[in-house]
């Protein structure tokens, strides 16, 4: 600091700040965190000393301080003479366009690693040497494009170079200097900002030192099994701390970026709990995490980009259907019920893809909808796709979500607002890119604003929360009344060097850049350990010792810290509250009404699902519940299904017999698999491809047909009735083949991998169809068979009378015998039907539940404990599933 003067004490600034204006004091931070924490801090400082009205303190980051100084030149005599001031979108877009011909692989990427490098030259003083100093070819590739870099600027400064520039304006009088520069908290001062200081008091401007003050405690230090055990501890910890009356309780997580979500789940839970139940109303948390989230991840943001991406193109259908279903479009609130029962209809129809005019097409019963979506088609033809300048599509962007009702009928709440508030402010910095870039396509201007809003961080302003959850930066300079620093394994902290290659490291070294060396990284790493260690009367340092199957150690930052028990209270979840409460009311839904009718809907299907899971065949069959469907790109396995089944029907209805299979059966292949895709309702190259593959599925499975003797082939998906336990099913057999002897093969066509006959056996079988056939059918059936069509591995399997009869097939051991086990094990399940049989009872545990679309209704997961199974691996859930 110039002239080194004695550091300010923080009672002493707050003194000076109470002044007001007329003390002319101006305090900077290294970030704006810092000083918003300060100037909070400064408020409470005069409620506590009685006072009820102050002026507003200025406080505020130092880049800030200097872009307020180079604003007061702009409104001055001077202003002309002054270069413009780049936007840090204007620079990355300088920089991409030198990069783009550079040959590298992602010149977005190093894009912003070459502004970083340049940020990193200009703070350290080393710009100068980047053509002297001796590097490798990133190195001096790095210089050519420094200086290409300054010709595109073509005069204009950025953020990098402004202190600098705004140093030589000290001396002008237009500049609002303080009387007194307060450094607050800047522990690195690299050499640019400490010249900046130098010149301010050059300039008459008093510069003095102040930091937080230091505890002076003796921290302790804490291990736990897990990450997730030492985050539930770290959060029940900063509960019972709160409320024993902490006012400043901090929680540092080192990998916060990886874990946020996880981390507001852990709090929410035990510090809020039931906060996220249905009804409850919105009220402030006591925490609040340091880090925002990507744009896009605020429901506001991601619909609108969503809109405007189906305005330039196409889209998937999971991201068509959220904008359906959106709030954020015109119409959303009095449709609500109409377009979500259009979501539905439109799973069943729909592409995996689609484009707006696909869309709008097959929009019914929601004219509002459709009102605004052929509003947006309209802007969006308006404007001729060719390039244009990025300031005409930015305006076009706005015009298309103006058509589109964007942000709705409802009123935002705050989080909203200000999310609506920043994605404005992307589309600006979109529309300044026309000072430094030439005119370009509409989907290279959507790629852009897609980066821009990806890269953006957003946290919106709540009110100030005891809880602060920070990352390691965040914490510099804070002081608590109790912190907790977790996550410190040796593989954690001290952090990993991470030199920015577009620099020499021996330059970087030199300069004492931290991040630049091992040694320098380690320095800075112990400072920010030691004043972890005095940030506050009661510091704990934790740390994991094992993480899935590998064991961690502490960091040797903190293993000299002694280890000892720390007080963590166990508070109850919401499940325990209503647990405690014991109004508990035991119901038994286990039976349903008897069924009504002898007729029931769903064909043989229905025993497949009493079988499966008793509850499965109510719901879906009585109930008419089933899972959403979605779009698959192509044929999804039904489908699939139906394309071989239409195949083989076509190719028997013209082969017929045995004998049929010595003729060249090339043009009935051709033909049925032609038809097959036509009924299936493919066109184009994809129908060309499937006829393909049809035509060599049909060759194959004929070779298996030719290794049996002789048959006659004497149905073909004939649909029948069948009566179980005085219930109807429909039915409808995929072959019937009739042999010499007279006795007839039941055929049933088959895909999967797992067939096997034992899927027939048991008190409750897999797949009964072919059973229930044998049983009702009134001719003789010598055997049953499944045919299996996959692609190297076809054959037959199944139980036949006597062997011989189909290759593959063998003589079941008694063949009454296992009629009369199929005819007990069937009438079961059809009475169970009946009688109205709905347990939840997944017959192979979570197993059968994996691809059943019914979960949320019977909530099978709730008879599971949490500890005993993985439920993101056995049900899919996403790891920040709430």
């Amino acid at each position: 600091m110039p002239g080194n003067p004695s550091p300010l004490t923080k009672e002493a600034l707050f003194a000076r700040l109470a002044e007001g204006h007329a003390a002319r004091v101006t305090v900077v931070t290294p970030n704006r965190r810092l000083a918003q924490i300060l100037k909070s801090e400064f408020d409470a400082f005069q409620f506590a000393n009685g006072r009820a009205v102050w002026e507003d303190t200025d406080v505020l980051p130092f880049g800030a301080f200097v872009e307020r100084l180079y604003e007061d030149a702009l409104y001055s005599e001077i202003a002309s003479d002054l270069p413009a001031l780049l936007a840090p979108a204007q620079e990355r877009e300088i920089w991409e366009s030198i990069l783009e011909g550079s040959g590298l692989l992602s010149a977005s990427r190093a894009a912003a690693q070459a502004m970083d490098a340049w940020r990193l030259a200009h703070a350290w003083r080393i710009e100068g040497a980047l053509d002297r100093f001796a590097g490798n070819e990133d190195h001096e590739a790095f210089a050519g494009w420094s200086r290409r870099y300054l010709e595109g600027a073509a005069g204009d400064i950025d953020a990098a170079r402004l202190p600098d520039a705004v140093a030589r304006l000290l001396p002008e009088r237009a500049l609002r200097r303080p009387a007194t520069l307060v450094a607050y908290a800047f522990d690195l001062l690299p050499p640019q900002t400490r010249d900046f200081f130098a010149a301010c008091a050059t300039n008459a401007i008093e510069v003095r030192r102040c930091g937080p003050q230091r505890a002076g405690s003796g921290p302790s230090r804490a291990s736990f099994k897990s990450p997730r055990e030492e985050l539930e501890a770290a959060a029940r910890w900063a509960r019972a701390r709160l409320e024993a009356g902490a006012k400043r309780i901090g929680v540092v997580v080192p990998d916060l970026g990886e874990r946020r979500k996880e981390v507001v789940r852990t709090l929410s839970r035990v510090m809020h709990p039931g906060h996220q139940l249905p009804g409850r109303p919105k009220t402030p948390l006591a925490f609040n995490v340091s880090l925002g989230l990507p744009l896009p991840d605020y429901p506001l943001v991601r619909a609108a980009l969503s809109m405007l991406r189906l305005a330039c193109g196409e889209i998937a259908f999971p991201e068509a259907s959220g904008l359906i279903r959106s709030p954020f479009l015109g119409g959303a609130e009095s449709e609500m019920a109409r377009r979500a029962r259009l979501d539905t209809e439109l799973r069943k129809k729909l592409p995996a893809r689609l484009t707006l005019a696909k869309l709008i097409g097959e929009v019914k019963h929601c004219p509002a909808l459709r009102s605004i979506l052929e509003a947006v088609i309209s802007v969006s033809r308006a404007i001729p796709s060719d390039s244009r300048s990025p300031r005409e599509w930015a305006q076009h962007f706005s015009a298309l979500l103006d058509a589109a009702g964007f942000p709705g009928e409802r009123a935002l709440d705050a989080d909203e607002f200000q999310a609506r508030a920043k994605f404005r402010e992307v589309l600006e910095e979109l529309a300044r890119l026309e000072r430094v870039a030439g005119k370009i396509s509409r989907d290279k201007a959507f790629a852009k604003l897609e980066r821009q809003c990806a890269e953006t961080l957003f946290q919106p302003e709540t009110a100030e929360a005891p809880v602060q959850v920070l990352g390691i930066l965040e914490s510099a300079g804070l002081d608590f009344d109790c912190l907790w620093v977790s996550g410190l394994t040796e593989e954690a902290w001290p952090l990993a060097a991470r030199h920015n290659p577009f620099l020499p490291v021996a330059l970087q070294k030199k300069a004492g850049i931290p991040e630049a060396s091992a040694e320098t990284s380690l320095a800075l790493d112990r400072r920010i350990t030691q004043d972890w260690m005095g940030a506050a009367p009661e510091v704990v340092f934790s740390h994991p010792l094992q993480e899935g199957d590998r064991e961690l150690l502490p960091s040797p930052l903190i293993a000299g810290v002694p280890e000892s028990a720390v007080e963590i209270p166990d508070f109850p979840s919401w499940r325990d509250w209503i647990f405690g409460a014991r109004r508990m009311e035991s119901i038994t839904d286990e039976k349903a009404p008897p069924v009504a009718f002898a007729r029931v809907r769903g064909g043989t299907r229905v025993l497949a699902d009493q079988a499966a899971c008793p509850f499965r065949a109510f719901a879906r069959w009585r109930l008419a519940a089933e899972g959403l469907e979605e779009p698959a790109a192509g044929p999804d396995a039904m489908a699939r299904g139906r394309l071989l089944h239409e195949l083989m029907r076509r190719l028997w209805s013209e082969a017929k017999t045995r004998e049929a299979l010595e003729r060249d059966l090339e043009a009935a292949i051709a033909r049925a698999a032609a038809a097959a895709a036509k009924e299936a309702g493919l066109e184009g190259r994809f129908a060309e491809l499937e006829r393909a593959r049809l035509g060599r599925l049909a060759r194959e499975w004929l070779e298996v047909e030719r290794e049996r003797g002789a048959f006659e082939v004497v149905s073909l998906e004939e649909s029948r009735e069948i009566r179980v336990a005085n219930l109807v099913f429909s039915g409808r057999i995929d072959r019937m083949d009739r042999l010499p002897d007279g006795s007839h093969v039941l055929i049933d066509y088959k895909t999967g991998s797992r067939l096997s006959p034992q899927l027939w056996l048991g008190e409750r079988p897999d797949e009964p169809q072919l059973p229930l056939y044998a049983l009702s059918a009134k001719e003789e059936i010598g055997a049953v068979a499944f045919a299996r069509l996959k692609t190297g591995a076809m054959r037959f399997m199944g139980f036949s009378r006597r062997d011989g009869l189909v290759p593959g097939v063998k003589a079941a051991g008694s063949w009454q015998g296992l009629f009369a086990s199929w005819r007990e094990a069937l009438e079961s399940l059809a009475r169970g039907y009946a009688m109205g049989d709905a347990r939840v009872d997944p017959k192979r545990g979570l197993e059968t539940c994996r691809n059943c679309g019914l979960r949320a209704l019977c909530r099978v997961h709730e008879r599971l404990s949490p500890l005993s199974v993985d439920l993101k691996e056995d049900f899919g859930e996403s790891e920040g599933a709430t």
